[in-house]
């Protein structure tokens, strides 16, 4: 069998007199190439950056989805195939409302405050109510006012709730009721409602209820009795808008206002450590 010979240029070739084979050399790459070479270079990295700078912008318009919303999810994909086949412009607005489906089990991380003290909001949403009010009894909190913070939230806000402080679940307590409007101050006792009281490390006692609004006809609860829970983990939601209720620990006063925005597991409401008394706000 004849072995295969490589056939080189003579031209590249350098006699070495230290050895007996020629030894091919390697032309330096022409001047004139240099600068379109370093141009290719260049044009590659504005591509990745470009490509880097639109998959930010893209991860601030898709969020993570909550497992909740799969179905919900899956049914109005289903729905919107058939409004395809009936009628283009019926597809059309199917597709945008099983967008909004998505949108509103949207479950974006957050960034929750760390420091021993603090209180966040559980909900998205707006401050709609501040004032002490005795808590419901079947939380467990005793017959005296405590300052209730109740945050608002619409079919647009995040629906996942996250756990004001750090502690133990030492009781869930379910209360059917109706369906008024979530805004209304009434709806704190008339509507349907999932209250949880929570004991802190130090002994301290609070409790949040979370309360069905006229749309919403499904509390979720992912906690049971005597879990320990992080300050800022999920503990529940409430489907197609409601509203929260916080009740702070005995003279705690909140950080926030009426109107006051809301993000859950960021926004501080209470701070334990705090002299402050309770804040005051305008709005611009």
């Amino acid at each position: 069998m004849s072995k295969r010979v490589e056939k080189v240029n003579p031209s590249l070739l350098l006699k070495d007199p230290g050895r007996s084979v020629a030894t091919p050399v390697r032309r330096p790459r022409p001047r004139f190439l240099r600068p379109q070479v370093a141009l290719g270079r260049r044009r590659r990295k504005d591509q990745r950056e470009r490509l880097a700078m639109s998959v930010s912008m893209l991860s601030t318009f898709i969020k993570p989805m909550h497992p909740e919303g799969a179905k919900f999810v899956g049914i109005g994909a289903a729905l919107t195939l058939v409004l395809f086949l009936i009628w283009a412009p019926l597809g059309w607005i199917g597709t945008g409302l099983t967008i909004w489906v998505y949108y509103f089990f949207r479950d974006p991380p957050r960034v929750t405050p760390t420091r021993e003290g603090l209180m966040v909001s559980p909900a998205d949403g707006v401050v709609s109510l501040l004032e002490p009010v005795v808590p419901p009894a079947e939380l467990g909190l005793g017959d005296q006012p405590l300052m209730r913070v109740s945050v608002f939230m619409s079919v647009f806000n995040c629906h996942v709730n996250r756990l004001p402080m750090a502690g133990r679940i030492t009781r869930i307590a379910y209360h059917e009721g109706l369906f008024l409007n979530a805004s209304l101050d009434k709806a704190s006792t008339d509507n349907e409602r999932n209250g949880i009281a929570v004991e802190t490390a130090d002994g301290l006692r609070y409790g949040v209820v979370q309360i069905a609004g006229l749309v919403a006809r499904r509390i979720v609860s992912f906690v049971q009795e005597g879990a320990v829970l992080k300050t800022g983990e999920r503990f529940g939601l409430i489907r197609f808008g409601s509203r929260l209720d916080i009740y702070l620990p005995e003279g705690v006063d909140p950080m926030v206002c009426i109107g006051q925005t809301m993000i859950a597991g960021e926004t501080v409401i209470a701070d334990l450590l705090s002299r402050e008394g309770p804040r005051l706000g305008r709005r611009d």
